[in-house]
């Protein structure tokens, strides 16, 4: 949503071959007059709006619902029309509250399909299982609430879960689950540029000392192993840092490009080192009802606790507060209509 606010990577509206459109495409809905032909929900159902407009012929996403998709409505209206097929209707005895389901699904769904290829990549290389090395692999995390949905993953899976901010109450967040937090304000410099590093000796100075004492924390967190798994979904700023600190037979999965898209590595580097680089975008349409279940029978979700939820008419200072980098937790909120 902040990419089709600040247009770009691209302007999606002139992608789209449109003046306007209504963003939105994560939620939970309430069906208020279903179709004629509609089967697959009824009136009153509380849904999990799901973002495919477009698949390919295996159930990925090509393009996104109220996003790049023409023609298609968000959520941040009162009202909107949606496809039934777009609509996952949620288990009428959930354990969970609606908030918690809306903040538990977006970006946790990414997260598992992301997960779910990194890790079988990884495990292609590396015959023993996590639950038997001593360390347990490292699995770093750099983002916001999808790389921290595919840390708890990982710990499930037996791997150390570390992850970095600048922000005291989301490390506060991180350690509460049990994931080492790394405060990013320890390495303050560590945003690669490679002109700015030939043509100011300052900035490169600063730079490399930041790159130093990241990857000396690695080091110390992986038993100088270097990370087994690395979450980035920045880009960019930290992708020589990354590709450092990652270990021998290491994955760098991605589903993210917040800042910088386009990347350079040395490719003889990575062969020699066996690095697998995953990207993956969202999930399989095909898989959406195995999450699900996975999440009510598991517990894979949040506690929102007394969270902030935006009313509608914040909207536009949750999106100014999100670009500032001012808001508290990785899962922000918002409520178009009363629950």
């Amino acid at each position: 949503m902040s990419h089709a606010l600040e247009r770009t990577p691209v302007d999606v509206c002139r992608q789209r071959g449109e003046d306007r459109m209504v963003i939105g495409n994560f939620g939970v809905v309430r069906v208020e007059r279903p179709g004629k032909a509609v089967t697959r929900v009824k009136e009153g159902d509380l849904c999990l709006i799901q973002a495919f407009a477009r698949t390919d012929r295996d159930g990925y996403v090509k393009l996104v619902h109220a996003y790049d998709a023409p023609g298609t409505t968000g959520v941040l209206a009162r009202r909107t029309k949606i496809g039934e097929h777009l609509l996952l209707p949620l288990p009428k005895d959930t354990r969970y509250s609606l908030r918690q389901w809306a903040a538990s699904y977006g970006r946790y769904w990414t997260a598992w399909d992301n997960w779910k290829v990194a890790h079988a990549c990884w495990r292609s290389q590396v015959r023993t299982d996590p639950a038997h090395m001593d360390p347990p692999p490292l699995a770093f995390g750099w983002g916001g609430g999808v790389a921290v949905a595919e840390l708890e993953l990982a710990q499930r899976a037996g791997f150390r879960a570390a992850m970095a901010s600048g922000n005291p109450r989301r490390l506060a967040e991180i350690e509460a689950k049990g994931m080492i937090p790394v405060d990013r304000r320890l390495f303050p410099d560590l945003c690669h540029d490679e002109e700015r590093m030939a043509a100011d000796p300052g900035f490169r100075q600063r730079y490399r000392q930041s790159e130093r004492t990241f990857l000396r924390i690695v080091a110390e967190l992986s038993a100088r192993r270097g990370a087994a798994v690395v979450i980035d979904n920045i880009g960019a700023p930290v992708h020589r840092a990354t590709l450092r600190a990652l270990g021998r037979q290491g994955v760098l999965t991605t589903v993210g490009w917040k800042h910088g898209m386009r990347l350079e590595t040395v490719r003889a580097n990575e062969c020699i080192k066996r690095h697998i680089h995953v990207h993956t975008h969202a999930c399989c349409f095909h898989d959406i009802e195995e999450i699900l279940e996975f999440q009510e029978r598991s517990g894979w979700m949040l506690d929102v606790g007394d969270q902030r939820v935006y009313r509608f008419d914040e909207i536009p200072e949750l999106a100014r507060d999100y670009a500032a980098g001012q808001l508290d937790s990785h899962f922000p909120l918002f409520r178009v209509n009363e629950e």
